[in-house]
């Protein structure tokens, strides 16, 4: 996931590009812009904002505000549900990069390992022999040197 919402080059639109003036996202959300600035107050979608203080939202937010509104409308859930909603699919979402991240580390950890563990094997003396553990029996063997015979 990461690199999405990133410009390649300072003019390239992406989902993150805070484009669209509040009539418009209004127009495209569904919404009133009341609805949006209200939604802004509240933290539950809060789009950039110009050196004159003016609202610009991305087509991302736009997104946000139609699942604000299904979710207020259609599922019956509050405001503060839905900020809440918001947060955690934040924050899982963040988690997730996390520990993708953590993953990439762990497998190049592993591959670094097992590079090690050839260059150890492979700097084995090879006129050894391997060591094999005999397994130890509790038989007793008694040994009698042959005496030698005196010749009279």
């Amino acid at each position: 996931m990461e690199g999405i919402g990133r410009r390649r080059h300072p003019y390239e639109l992406t989902d993150e590009s805070p484009v669209y003036v509040i009539s418009v996202a209004a127009q495209l959300s569904g919404l009133h812009p009341q609805t949006l600035r209200q939604y802004d107050r509240l933290g539950l979608v809060s789009p950039d904002r110009t050196a004159g203080r003016g609202r610009r939202y991305s087509a991302r937010d736009i997104e946000l505000l139609r699942q604000v509104q299904q979710l207020s409308q259609d599922e019956g859930i509050n405001l503060a549900g839905i900020k809440r909603i918001i947060e955690l699919e934040n924050q899982v979402a963040a988690l997730s990069a996390r520990v993708a991240e953590l993953q990439s580390v762990v497998d190049g950890a592993a591959a670094a390992m097992q590079q090690r563990e050839a260059q150890v094997h492979a700097s084995y003396r090879r006129d050894l022999v391997p060591y094999q553990d005999v397994q130890q029996t509790s038989a007793l063997v008694v040994w009698r040197p042959k005496r030698e015979q005196k010749k009279h």
